[in-house]
């Protein structure tokens, strides 16, 4: 596997004084990673969890690290509506600005499930939960432009294990048909790449640059339904060498990269990639911007139709 990519140093040492930023998931993996070095260099962090005990937990661990860290841990449920709406609530009372939204959190491969308001877990955590919470931050995040949204997506929106990403408009929630986690995984990672591609398109002009990225193969518990993290522990070696499997570090660049590298702004709704086991492998070196190989991540219409179709689904259709 080729090297992964990492953020330009000078990057890591910019003054983030007086920015403010919200991380989903922040309490561990590449969330945590990218919330600690945005503390580092100052910005004030707001960290999004679905535990809030697990959240207070990371934070000190940040603050023994960075006693100066300017951050605060606040609840957020993303496979619930109300909690999104309380976190949205909650947050504009106590901050007039935002400079970026990371959406950051989610979960891959899980069972058949149903969110609070009965949709696939995946589909309703990873894409319906972050199109709901992007929209009710987007005003704040006009007054405060520039700023930037961050979706983290995966390489799984082209395949997932054999399974094609696609949007499955007759039956986005499995409630007709087989279920099928990883294309299940696949459609809600592909749902992330779109989702920032027409928020690029619907607020062009605004100040605001939406992106999506793949992290990489980060070992992390991500993938505890699939293989648990001693195992990946365990393999690390052969796993790193074979697969291209990286430390949540490196997990992070490609989202510090596009947080904080000047040029992402020429590139709205651009997708970002560390490196990976693409089918194609002219993709396998990753690219910051890469073209996704997944005809799909570019069809204007599926994008519109998928916003159309998100929007009925949270309650925000006219």
């Amino acid at each position: 596997m080729p090297h992964p990519l990492m953020v330009r140093p000078e990057l890591l040492t910019l003054d983030l004084g007086g920015r403010l930023y919200i991380v989903t998931g922040a309490n561990s993996g590449i969330g945590l990673v990218t919330t600690e070095q945005l503390a580092r260099q100052g910005a004030t962090v707001v960290m999004a969890c679905r535990r809030k005990e697990a959240g207070e937990d990371a934070a000190r661990e940040i603050r023994g690290k960075i006693p100066a860290a300017k951050i605060e841990v606040m609840t957020l449920d993303l496979g619930n509506l109300s909690s999104i709406h309380a976190f949205a609530k909650a947050f504009k009372a106590g901050h007039a600005q935002l400079h970026g939204l990371i959406n950051n959190a989610g979960i891959m491969n899980a069972p058949l499930g149903r969110t609070a308001d009965g949709f696939e877990t995946q589909f309703g955590t990873n894409h319906l939960g972050h199109f709901l919470l992007t929209a009710l931050l987007l005003d704040t995040l006009k007054v405060s432009a520039p700023s930037r949204i961050v979706n983290v997506a995966s390489l799984y929106h082209v395949h997932a294990r054999g399974r094609v990403g696609a949007i499955h408009f007759e039956d986005p929630n499995y409630e007709e048909r087989r279920y099928d986690g990883w294309e299940a995984y696949a459609q809600s990672k592909l749902a992330n790449v779109l989702h920032a591609r027409e928020l690029a398109r619907r607020h062009a002009g605004t100040g605001i640059t939406a992106v999506s990225l793949n992290p990489g193969w980060v070992r992390t518990n991500l993938i505890r339904n699939t293989a648990p993290v001693w195992l990946q522990n365990l393999l690390q070696p052969f796993l790193r060498y074979a697969g291209g499997m990286i430390e949540p570090w490196e997990g992070a660049q490609t989202t510090l990269h596009c947080l904080l590298a000047p040029e992402v702004a020429k590139h709205s709704g651009e997708y970002y990639s560390q490196i990976g086991l693409y089918h194609d492998r002219s993709a396998r070196a990753g690219g910051w911007p890469l073209v996704s190989p997944n005809p799909l991540a570019h069809d204007d219409k599926v994008a519109q139709r998928l916003w159309d179709v998100s929007e009925k689904l949270v309650g925000l259709a006219d």
